[in-house]
């Protein structure tokens, strides 16, 4: 039985893909997806959801929520400042929303109409998922689980030196998430960074005959330049696809128990995701973070769902 799924999702790229596989695979029910600010702004979030679902006027629409600011603002524009992130290159129909719901309306409203069966994946920073539990006391107990693409245990940042994007971009969001009572599972840089999308995978993207391959043609060619140019990378970090795909397949990847916290100051760890780590830990283990991952099976699987994605979508639209 398909797993009843809300995507809080930042596109962005790899959110872009994220999203193309959720649509069609056999088992997801995507029942809402929500947009958040991060790789871009709140605005830009929001329109990116509403292009590409209409781009793929899938069978059955999820409720869509969109985007506003964090309480404090972003305090960078994007991952790696990507100005294809924006997804200006495939040229999304955008048709405005009569009445558009807050993310965080729309996360509540759903997991309220069937407790204990939804699974919330949060693919940006946190700030829905942290809106929706203040907003809802009672949300963290109600969800299946939550799935956090973010944080780094010993690898390092991919912002700051000490800082995952995700986290780094609400801290006050993470930490509240994190303490929360929900059923938090955290897929951080740790196993996200050993898996690289590479210049063969894109030469096997379905057709360009076929609307996803089409599509994701056109976005993801920018992004292998980018990331050559910024970062000397021959590919491409796709760490919230991934985190989907672990939602999908939990046993993609080896876990273990922690505790953890965030930063939320400091001119140098602002952002950081802290893990008791000591041999005789204090904290209260809290989150399920995944340590290893079985990267060849990750790509497979996720070729796989892009194959079947372009057969249920069909030929480009005219």
């Amino acid at each position: 039985m398909p797993k009843k799924v809300i995507l809080d999702l930042d596109p962005g790229v790899d959110d872009a893909l994220a999203l193309v596989v959720a649509l069609y695979h056999p088992e997801i029910e995507l029942v809402a997806v929500t947009s958040v600010g991060g790789n871009v702004p709140p605005a830009v979030a929001s329109r990116n959801v509403s292009g590409i679902l209409g781009l793929f006027d899938p069978p059955r629409w999820p409720r869509v929520g969109v985007a506003s600011m964090p309480d404090d603002g972003l305090p960078v524009e994007g991952r790696y400042g990507l100005p294809v992130d924006c997804l200006e290159a495939a040229q999304l129909k955008v048709a405005e929303l009569r009445s558009p719901h807050p993310a965080e309306k729309v996360i509540c409203e759903e997991v309220r109409a069937a407790p204990g069966q939804v699974t919330l994946v949060a693919l940006g920073p946190l700030t829905n998922i942290a809106r929706a539990f203040i907003r809802d006391p009672e949300l963290p107990n109600l969800i299946n689980r939550l799935w956090i693409s973010g944080g780094s245990v010993t690898a390092g940042g991919n912002i700051t030196a000490a800082a995952e994007f995700n986290i780094f971009c609400d801290p006050k969001a993470a930490r509240y998430v994190l303490r929360s009572r929900a059923s938090k599972f955290m897929v951080p840089l740790d196993v996200t960074n050993k898996v690289v999308f590479t210049f063969d995978h894109l030469l096997n993207l379905p057709p360009s005959t076929t609307r996803v391959g089409h599509f994701l043609r056109i976005i993801l060619a920018p992004a292998f330049v980018s990331y050559r140019e910024k970062l000397g990378i021959e590919g491409i970090h796709i760490h919230d696809t991934l985190t989907l795909l672990a939602a999908i397949y939990p046993d993609l990847l080896e876990y273990e128990e922690m505790a953890g916290d965030v930063e939320l100051e400091g001119e140098l760890c602002r952002g950081v995701t802290v893990f008791d780590r000591r041999r005789v830990p204090e904290w209260e283990k809290n989150v399920t973070v995944a340590r290893k991952i079985d990267s060849e099976r990750a790509m497979k699987l996720l070729m796989s769902a892009l194959e079947h994605a372009a057969v249920q979508a069909g030929p480009p639209l005219p």
